[in-house]
Order: structure tokens, then sequence, then C-alpha cells
């Protein structure tokens, strides 16, 4: 399907293959149900920012080898350790979040099977989630005496609320991807099998849409929550940036003329 010479890079634990102009991720430790270790967490994160700084690349999708995507940290690498050995482990998963936040372009996850722990943080971190029917979650961090990390106390209650992530992370439960997509832990549900195909066709309307105003919706929702009346100056901001772009005259040249608009590709540096 994808096209692991073309601007891709491939690592054991982590495979990068672009389709078109999206760069497919895919979690590969499936002998342990693609459980996150360090080196699949340098491993990934080196892959996000090098799709980061990849012009040909205009969307990012992640995915699991096998039948599940991420069943969580590997627990059978942890052990109790000070300080000194926790925080490089700890910010070694935060470095994956921030490379998926921080990019302008857009990052979809493809999950089949379990995301568990930090798999569901990892998928929570994404813009768009699409899961198959037999997908099931769980925050369970408490299980091994940890809180949670890689972002899911901005991301879960960005999603669901407040009230029930505090629920969801206090006594974690088993939840299935019906109840999943009710709660809005969630974005689509199609059927198992159908997945990464779906996801990449999701993907890929992203790479083919007008980078530069997907990058100011990521920018604009993401942070604190801001007051209404910055929220309008950021507003209009933006649009005057946006006004400006090459995206904007192609998409108004369209609509003038009754065809579908082709926006081009612009650097990473244009889209700050």
């Amino acid at each position: 399907m994808t096209d692991p010479s073309r601007g891709g890079a491939t690592s054991e634990v982590v495979v990068a293959a672009d389709e078109g102009a999206v760069r497919v991720l895919t979690l590969n430790r499936p002998q342990v149900r693609n459980a996150i270790d360090m080196p699949l967490r340098i491993a990934l994160a080196h892959a996000l920012e090098e799709a980061d700084r990849d012009s040909t690349v205009r969307a990012v999708l992640i995915t699991g080898a096998g039948d599940v995507f991420c069943a969580g940290g590997d627990i059978a690498t942890m052990r109790r350790m000070p300080p000194d050995e926790a925080r490089p482990r700890a910010e070694a998963a935060q470095r994956v979040v921030r490379a998926i936040w921080r990019t302008p372009k857009p990052v979809v996850a493809a999950v089949e099977g379990a995301a568990y722990g930090a798999g569901l943080s990892l998928a929570l971190a994404c813009d768009r989630i699409v899961v198959g029917d037999s997908s099931a979650f769980s925050a369970s961090f408490t299980g091994v005496g940890l809180a949670g990390d890689m972002g899911i106390f901005a991301s879960l209650p960005a999603r669901v609320g407040v009230a029930r992530a505090r629920q969801m992370l206090l006594l974690p439960k088993r939840i299935d991807a019906h109840q999943a997509l009710a709660a809005g832990l969630v974005d689509e549900i199609v059927p198992a099998g159908e997945v990464l195909a779906t996801a990449l066709h999701d993907a890929s309307r992203l790479a083919a849409g007008p980078s530069l105003a997907l990058g100011a919706i990521k920018l604009m929702l993401s942070g604190s929550p801001r007051a209404p009346l910055e929220m309008l100056e950021l507003e209009v901001e933006h649009q005057v940036r946006l006004f400006g772009s090459d995206d904007f005259a192609e998409g108004a040249a369209a609509f003038r003329e009754k065809r579908t608009a082709h926006f081009g590709a612009v650097s990473h540096q244009e889209s700050l």
C-alpha cells in the first residue's frame, strides 16, 4: 500500500511509509501488542519530527501493526527507579505528544483493537480518531500505580469533559467503541478491518486541504482555554494572514470557476 522509499524512514519499532502526501507511521511491536517501551518512544518522536520537517508530507497517520493499536506502556520494561532515571523516560513520552501538537499538519489515529493507557493517550493526542467496531479503550494507568501521561490530562477532558475524565482516570474500566463514540472520545466507527483504509482516506482529504488554514485551526484549538475577546483578536490575525495566501487565492478562484480547488504545499515555516 505505502511507499517506504519516498521520504519515509523505517526503524525496527516504528515503520514510516508514504501514501501520496500522507506519512503513515506504524507502531511495530505486534508481539507485545505494540506496547510502548523507550526505543519506540524515541523512534516515534523522531518519525513525527521528520514528517513535520518534510515539505512533501501534508498529513500524518498513526496506526499499529497486527490487530491492536497499542496496549499501553510496556510494563515488562518498567521498574522502580529514582528521579534521574524516571525523568528521561517520562520526557521521551512527552516528546511524542509535543511533536503531534506542534506540527501544523493534521494527525489521524487509526485504531484497531485495544488502546489502553499510553495507547489511549497517543490516540487522544491526534486530531482525528477512527476506530473499529471491536475496539476498546481504558485509561488504565492506576492499575500499575501511575496517574497518566502523554498529554492525557489535557486531551481527555477536552474530549469528554472534566467530570467524566476524572472518573475514567480514577476508576478505569473498559469502554467499547460505541460507548467511546457516544462520549466524544473518538470520531468515527467503521467495521473492523476497514479502519486503516478509512483513516487513510480521511488523512488524504486533509492532505489535499488548505494547509495554512488547517494549521491555524490546530493552533487556535490548542493550549489553555482563551477568553472570548482574546479569541476574536486571534481569529482576526489568522484571517488577515490567510486572505493573503496562495491557498485562499486558489480556493476563491475555484469557487468562481465552479471547479475543485487544488491547494499547494507550503513549508513548515510558512505555516507558523
